[in-house]
């Protein structure tokens, strides 16, 4: 797959940091999908999918809109069954999944409360809707509810109130949590400076060593989701229970 500066893939070096944090989501919503019919909606390039399915056993499929996304995913992945689509569209059957997993994609779509009306469609009653997003108050500082995005690839970003908001006609949020950076980031962080700026602040060959280093070595265990803090917390991530 072609990296775009957006898809995170796994098993490369400077897309560790980026890698880790959104592994660590996954391992977070994981027991929510233990021996659950899942759906990942905007699978991406299949990582998350497959985690769920051999780590809590849960039986995953995964949806994502792009052929050459679908079609890597069924070669790289052969038991995560997955199929292409839209998701505000899903060709799933009403009340017909336990769980539907969407971690960074809905700040990607035009019609955003289509999507959460289609995930909560599809999902059984006590059902639990994942998504996770950019915390629009961190990544991108001084905007305002309803700016355009800096990044291009996005539609809209969240505050955590706005996401609470926008899943609250559809689904009753049950926890709304933040993803923040654990000691040993915070303490690199203290001695260099923002590990996420720095490494946006040049290309990878002029990374310096210490940069290079600290981002080779990241895991998912650097990073903590929590209910406190989620104002200055670096992703949200919200639980949510179709009633």
């Amino acid at each position: 797959m072609t990296l775009t500066g957006e898809r995170t893939l796994p098993g490369i070096w400077h897309e560790n940091y980026w890698f880790r944090r959104h592994e660590a989501a996954y391992l977070a919503v994981g027991p929510y999908c233990r021996d659950a019919l899942v759906l990942e909606a905007g699978c991406g390039e299949g990582y998350g999918a497959a985690l769920l399915a051999e780590r809590h056993g849960a039986r995953v499929l995964a949806l994502d809109y792009d052929p050459a996304t679908v079609d890597h995913v069924r070669r790289r992945y052969p038991r995560v069954p997955v199929l292409r689509g839209n998701v505000v569209a899903l060709p799933l059957a009403d009340a017909s999944v336990d769980v539907v997993v969407s971690l960074q994609v809905i700040e990607h779509l035009w019609d955003q409360p289509g999507f959460v009306r289609e995930c909560a469609r599809v999902l059984r009653r006590g059902g639990r809707l994942i998504v996770s997003t950019p915390n629009r108050l961190t990544f991108s500082p001084g905007s305002r509810s309803g700016d355009r995005p800096a990044n291009p690839f996005h539609t809209r970003e969240f505050a955590p109130d706005e996401l609470a908001g926008l899943l609250a006609p559809h689904v009753e949020v049950e926890r709304l949590l933040g993803v923040h950076h654990g000691p040993r980031l915070a303490a690199w962080e203290a001695a260099h400076g923002s590990i996420v700026a720095a490494q946006l602040a040049a290309p990878v060959p002029e990374w310096p060593a210490e940069l290079r280093a600290q981002v080779a070595t990241v895991a998912a265990e650097d990073f903590e989701l929590r209910a406190d803090g989620l104002a200055d917390s670096l992703d949200l991530l919200a639980v949510a229970v179709r009633r």
